[in-house]
């Protein structure tokens, strides 16, 4: 089922390009009825309009639940050394925190940063489009509504503030999930499983890496949520996010920063640290 699902001021609306199509519905009244947007996508016409990135709220605005894969990338275990307090040993379970839904924004959202130590980390951002509970991998495909870009922004004092981190609280700050620009479904994509992955500050390349490097695949990360408890539909999971952030090098965001995210055939987020 093709379409690209944004979030333009609250509405829902179908998304090519600067174009735009009304749905005449909110949108996760919209995700609900993905055969709808489906054939809207296909029988569009002449856009409603277009939309500027500021006017873009997050695509699924509010999920019932939000889950963080942690160390689902080599490099990224690589890079955090494993005496460090936001380190943890990659063992047999996965790393998974909650980014609590509050904190998700748009594409073009200022993000508020927070002390000294903030930082960003870009991340493949999997929606769950029907309610799944005890599926394996080879199910699990089925079960996703689409593909969106997130930034896992990071408050890194404060996530290594108690022991053992505090993962969620560190993540969940006002503005620290920007997502989108649109939620697209994994048909529009060249290779769901194969997606080139990267984040730019000031226009300097910080991450660069593919999809298909993560340790844990898509279909292996739902596959293990929907085995713990159930997943429903609009529900996020960040999937984890590659080698290159800032706290890997002791360089953290400050005032002004311009945070460029791109995935390969979902678009980019721009956001200005203030």
């Amino acid at each position: 089922m093709s379409f690209r699902l944004a979030n333009r001021s609250g509405e829902a609306v179908l998304l090519d390009g600067d174009d735009f199509w009304a749905t005449g519905t909110e949108p996760m009244s919209a995700l609900a009825r993905r055969e709808e947007l489906h054939e809207q996508w296909a029988n569009r016409g002449r856009p409603d309009g277009q939309v500027t990135m500021a006017e873009l709220g997050p695509p699924v605005p509010t999920p019932l639940q939000v889950f963080g894969y942690g160390l689902n990338y080599r490099d990224h275990i690589e890079e955090i050394d494993r005496d460090d307090p936001l380190g943890a040993a990659a063992g047999e379970a996965p790393v998974v925190f909650t980014k609590f839904p509050t904190c998700l924004v748009g594409p073009a959202a200022s993000v508020q940063l927070v002390g000294d130590r903030c930082d960003y980390e870009c991340e493949l951002v999997v929606v769950i489009g029907v309610e799944t509970r005890n599926i394996d991998e080879r199910q699990a495909w089925d079960r996703v509504a689409g593909l969106m870009i997130g930034q896992d922004i990071s408050d890194r004092a404060l996530q290594g503030a108690a022991s053992p981190p505090q993962f969620s609280l560190g993540k969940s700050r006002s503005t620290f999930g920007p997502t989108g620009p649109a939620l697209v479904s994994p048909d529009l994509v060249p290779d769901p499983d194969d997606l080139a992955i990267s984040c730019r500050v000031n226009g300097e390349v910080r991450q660069d890496s593919r999809t298909s490097l993560l340790l844990r695949p898509v279909a292996e990360m739902v596959a293990y949520l929907s085995s713990i408890l159930t997943l429903h539909p609009g529900d996020l999971v960040f999937t984890g996010t590659p080698g290159g952030v800032g706290h890997g090098q002791g360089i953290y965001l400050q005032p002004g920063d311009r945070i460029t995210s791109e995935i390969e055939g979902l678009g980019t987020l721009e956001n200005t640290c203030v």
